[in-house]
């Protein structure tokens, strides 16, 4: 019972004998005319194709930015449990210890000898989240090779020269001034 769409479309009156001739003579030229093991790709399989590589180039770019997030992240949470394992108890110093961040000045209390700590270099400050932290330097310098930004303060212990024609050169700041 299965026809042809040809003799469909004859049956239905919608083409003519000599026009479906024609067509068919056509059609067997155009095989002819092309060699053995060569087909005639069509315009919808080249579009397809194009589309498929476009859609796999799109992938391969949101893959890319999903895998660059998820290292965001694991470096965040890396520096967070490096901060959280390595904080020095504070005891509820009563020197307070200001310092700048995102220029703000920002205050914390500390003890003395942390205090002291962090004037010489030996401790610094990290941020996690709206809090700060003291930690040590080794600590800190891991934590600013990851992420530098949650490093707020780590001084250098190392004296700097003063330049010769600097007219403050005789007025030095002390390392353990409060303001």
């Amino acid at each position: 019972m299965a026809k042809s769409l040809q003799e469909q479309l004859l049956k239905a009156g919608l083409v003519d004998q000599k026009k479906a001739k024609q067509l068919k003579q056509e059609k067997r030229k155009q095989a002819k005319q092309t060699p053995k093991g060569h087909q005639v790709e069509d315009e919808t399989k080249l579009r397809a194709q194009q589309a498929r590589e476009e859609k796999a180039q799109r992938d391969r770019e949101m893959n890319r930015l999903r895998q660059e997030e998820a290292d965001r992240k694991a470096l965040k949470a890396q520096v967070k449990q490096l901060i959280e394992m390595n904080r020095i108890n504070r005891n509820k110093g009563e020197v307070g210890y200001q310092f700048a961040d995102e220029g703000k000045v920002k205050k914390i209390y500390v003890t003395q000898e942390l205090q002291d700590g962090l004037a010489s270099g030996r401790f610094a400050i990290a941020r996690m989240g709206d809090a700060y932290e003291v930690i040590s330097r080794k600590v800190a310098e891991k934590i600013r090779e990851r992420a530098p930004e949650f490093v707020v303060v780590l001084n250098d212990n190392k004296n700097a020269e003063p330049d010769e024609d600097d007219p403050y050169a005789a007025y030095q700041i002390p390392d353990d001034l409060m303001w």
